[in-house]
């Protein structure tokens, strides 16, 4: 059994659970750290986490700072942590977009891309009604001015009024393309549909890819990962059922075949999130990560070898309530799970569980 296998896999054996905010002595093979706690920076509370690293090693933490209230319309900020030793120590909370000072603009739904190249690339939107992108070049450090791509997803194949970016990070595909998963309604509480917006010249433009079609009602909250044969695997979150749904692409995200339930992904219609290690952990190796109960709770780990057709070793990181995470894996092989978690509700913080102690993905 691979050393990831061990990581995961050890919670069966050892019973893993961690059941409060606290790492138990017997908890010897992770660390974790919370890298936004609400109440704390004069925010009332920090929300939708996105990870990603950098060609050059650099782990970058996204989330929504919201100002005055957890809800999810406000004075919200795009923020930023940085770590230049693999998620160990970080440097303090950056600005990263903010609009109309203590006015009521959402800026939010984080979706970051590493770039083979060392480009940061970040969509995001404001009010949940318009769509921009942003770069970086230096790590992070400084972001380009927004530029609005609203107008070019226009040519999505489904009449939306909302949309939101991510809220989790996008990929590169081995061919280069940028895909980055989008959400569309026509008003709040139905009638959601899962889509992604691409970029064949590294982020200069942006159009649209395809609309997932509604044999399952109500997908929207997304994350894609490019399987091990090419195809676009897009794991999704179902308003309708307690299990994620997914959907496959040949054509770079230009088509979705027919959502189906993954009836084995049991979750409370969260987000999710999912990685390909193809790299570290054979041909077909991919990982997730969510809130596995019918409640928003148990943000838990799972390892598929077969391309996300079973999921074989499950590990859970934090036993109480929990919700959104996202997944990456650091330059010297550590996987780190950024989720929303606390003793009483999910969004109390934004905690940051890595393997840790020498447990690496080979």
């Amino acid at each position: 059994m691979n050393i990831l296998c061990r990581w995961l896999g050890m919670a069966a054996v050892l019973a893993f659970q961690v059941a409060s905010s606290r790492t138990s002595a017997a908890d010897t093979d992770f660390a974790q750290q919370d890298l936004f706690v609400s109440g704390q920076g004069g925010y009332h509370t920090y929300r939708i986490p996105a990870i990603i690293v950098s060609r050059k090693g650099t782990v970058l933490a996204f989330c929504e700072g919201r100002k005055s209230s957890a809800t999810d319309h406000g004075d919200i900020d795009l923020l930023l942590r940085r770590s230049f030793d693999g998620g160990k120590t970080w440097r303090p909370v950056q600005l990263v977009h903010e609009e109309g000072g203590t006015e009521p603009v959402t800026i939010g739904n984080p979706c970051p891309i590493a770039d083979a190249d060392g480009t940061i690339h970040l969509l995001f939107c404001r009010n949940n009604a318009r769509a921009f992108y942003v770069r970086s070049t230096d790590e992070g450090a400084a972001f380009s001015a927004p530029v609005e791509i609203t107008a070019a997803l226009r040519g999505l194949a489904f009449s939306w009024n909302r949309l939101g970016t991510g809220p989790v990070h996008g990929i590169q595909t081995r061919k280069g393309r940028l895909v980055a998963p989008l959400w569309l309604n026509v008003k709040i509480g139905s009638d959601y549909r899962s889509a992604v917006a691409v970029s064949d010249d590294g982020g200069e433009t942006w159009k649209p890819g395809g609309v997932v079609p509604p044999a399952v009602d109500d997908c929207n909250e997304g994350a894609v990962v490019e399987l091990s044969n090419g195809a676009l695997w897009f794991n999704l979150r179902n308003r309708q059922a307690k299990c994620r749904a997914a959907a496959i692409s040949r054509d770079g995200g230009q088509s979705w075949t027919e959502p189906r339930l993954v009836e084995d992904l049991v979750d409370p219609q969260c987000q999710g999130s999912v990685l390909n290690l193809t790299a570290r952990a054979g041909p077909n190796g991919l990982l997730f990560s969510n809130a596995a109960d019918t409640k928003r709770r148990r943000l838990t780990v799972k390892l598929s070898n077969d391309d996300g057709g079973h999921w074989s070793v499950a590990r859970t990181l934090f036993a109480g309530p929990a919700a959104y995470s996202d997944l990456a894996v650091s330059t010297d092989g550590m996987v780190l799970c950024l989720f929303e978690c606390g003793e009483r509700h999910p969004y109390e913080r934004i905690r940051l569980v890595m393997a840790g102690h020498g447990i690496q993905v080979p």
